[in-house]
């Protein structure tokens, strides 16, 4: 049997364009909101036509010791320039990036992932360590 961690596609955000970027602080001080973004098409860009987008972006942190992630947030992105002309008749397009705050009281790890409606599910990770 496949498990869906299997689909998963891991890579550099540097050189490939389907790996959400984390941008965040390295050290956050405890129970302190800090900002988070991710995006993609950070170094690499990515195309937002109907035909080939970004659909979402989820953040999970997984704090130190802890058995699961817990999610931070589910970032839909709808607009690609679909029309009822045709495709990409339509002058309204979604960048995919977003940006939220979130605090912590303990270290963990800052998971983000990407879906590409041809090319799959991407993932990137960014340790957190609580001052």
């Amino acid at each position: 049997m496949t498990k869906l961690s299997d689909a998963i596609q891991n890579a550099d955000w540097k050189s490939e364009k389907h790996v959400p970027a984390i941008e965040c602080p390295d050290h956050v001080k405890a129970d302190e909101f800090f900002a988070v973004k991710a995006s993609l098409g950070k170094a690499v860009a990515h195309p937002n036509t109907t035909e080939h987008h970004i659909c979402w972006i989820q953040l999970y942190f997984q704090p130190e010791g802890a058995k699961a992630p817990v999610q931070v947030g589910n970032f839909e992105f709808a607009a690609h320039g679909e029309s009822a002309e045709g495709p990409n008749k339509g002058s309204i397009f979604t960048h995919h990036e977003t940006a939220t705050s979130m605090k912590t009281g303990k270290s963990g790890t800052l998971y983000a992932l990407a879906y590409c409606n041809i090319h799959g599910v991407w993932q990137s990770s960014k340790d957190i360590k609580v001052d």
